[in-house]
């Protein structure tokens, strides 16, 4: 597969993120490609109805990490549940690259890549494919003017409810006391979300197994308190 054949074909909506940071080495490029080539998904072709037919990996289900960053949560997970096919979205230049050197050195095959806007991928999956869709650590937009930029809004929600099984989980982890406001609010105006939690102790507990990510380390030692947010497709 082709860069040229991952690219969709309808166009991005409003991306206002970064695309690159600092130049990639050579080897990093080479990664890059090669990981691409054969990890990156081609959205000109209908996807499958079984999403579980994306992956040489006989996987059970299949979950969605969007904005992998640096890749140390989605690592973690894709080796340690090898009955789970995982799909990655990552934009940033430097975290895909980042990505696939690491996939370079510990080969998987229980996961699919996405290097373009998550609302793309989204809008080409099929109805209620998709066991769980995990938002970490998002770009806050902490300036009012700019939170129509956060990802949390009704029309991706609309989409999350659309891909997701019955059952399924959203789960969302942000440091930003604003986001995560938005977040319940956003998801508990939705019909199709509901929120089990009932104490603060279990939206301050980190989720099971949970690595950690340099974002979260950076956010506790500048004093700021994750939250970790489970929403259920109803």
């Amino acid at each position: 597969m082709s860069a040229e054949a991952t690219r969709p074909s309808r166009t991005s909506e409003a991306f206002f993120g970064r695309r690159k940071g600092k130049p990639l080495r050579s080897g990093q490029t080479d990664a890059l490609a090669s990981g691409l080539e054969t990890m990156g998904l081609d959205l000109s072709r209908p996807a499958p109805q079984d999403l579980r037919q994306l992956f040489t990996a006989q996987v059970e289900h299949v979950r969605l990490e969007i904005g992998f960053g640096g890749g140390e949560h989605l690592l973690h997970e894709t080796a340690t549940h090898p009955d789970a096919g995982f799909v990655g979205v990552e934009p940033f230049v430097n975290g895909m690259a980042k990505m696939t050197a690491a996939l370079e050195r510990q080969p998987l095959d229980n996961i699919r890549l996405f290097n373009e806007d998550a609302t793309l991928l989204l809008d080409w999956l099929p109805a209620a494919s998709l066991d769980g869709i995990d938002l970490f650590y998002p770009d806050p937009w902490p300036k009012k003017r700019h939170w129509k930029r956060r990802f949390v809004n009704a029309a991706n929600l609309d989409r999350f409810a659309r891909v997701l099984k019955p059952g399924g989980r959203f789960r969302f982890a942000s440091d930003i006391d604003t986001y995560v406001n938005w977040t319940l609010l956003h998801c508990r105006a939705h019909s199709a979300f509901e929120w089990k939690a009932s104490e603060a102790a279990e939206w301050h507990t980190p989720y099971e197994g949970w690595p950690g990510t340099r974002y979260e380390a950076k956010a506790l030692r500048e004093g700021r308190t994750p939250a970790y947010l489970t929403f259920l497709r109803a």
